[in-house]
């Protein structure tokens, strides 16, 4: 290159550059808040409100408190099954009183009737009408004026496992929660 060529090239180019560098400044910006991770929020897991959270964990007589613990383990792992009005399988789905059978029948070896009130009314096991006084693998019964319409599986601290509704899944709940602490009737203790 000619010298004069140079000359004409850095004379065009510091012209060039300047408004040029805030244009490559602002993409700079740009690309820099486009390629960084967006916000993300915290990973939340909820935990138990329940007033009855703060009680120790118990669990019913010495002699069947394996399996008690049978019964807990194998209703939390069924946490997500699909709600199926009438199901009582995990590929089916379940409905709050085929869950309870299919836990107590696999845990336990307690065959229960297919209906949370058959269920409340057995002979089998005693009632426990405050939920204080609720021990893990306890059935809990929930209704309005003594009528029993859904149940599910006590597991301690103020939390149970129930197939609540259609749509739903088999999910963990708050015992003393608003709706739960207003239509509780009992519980039922089988494993005693």
């Amino acid at each position: 290159m000619r010298p004069d060529s140079i000359a004409c090239f850095s004379i065009h180019s510091a012209s060039w550059r300047a408004p040029h560098r805030w244009l490559l400044a602002a993409a700079l910006l740009l690309l820099a808040a486009c390629a960084s991770s967006p916000h993300r929020r915290e990973a939340t897991y909820r935990t138990s409100r329940s007033a009855l959270a703060g009680l120790p964990a118990r669990a019913p007589s010495a002699a069947s408190a394996g399996t008690a613990n049978d019964v807990l383990f194998r209703a939390i792992a069924l946490v997500g099954t699909p709600y199926h009005w009438g199901g009582n399988t995990p590929q089916g789905g379940f409905d709050c009183s085929g869950l309870v059978d299919y836990v107590y029948r696999n845990a336990a070896d307690i065959l229960l009737p297919h209906s949370s009130r058959q269920i409340a009314a057995m002979d089998r096991g005693y009632n426990v009408h405050q939920m204080s006084q609720l021990v893990s693998g306890d059935l809990v019964f929930f209704g309005s004026r003594g009528t029993v319409s859904h149940v599910g599986v006590y597991v301690g601290k103020g939390r149970f496992v129930h197939a609540p509704n259609s749509g739903g899944t088999v999910r963990l709940d708050d015992i003393d929660g608003p709706y739960w602490r207003d239509h509780f009737e009992f519980g039922k203790r089988l494993l005693d």
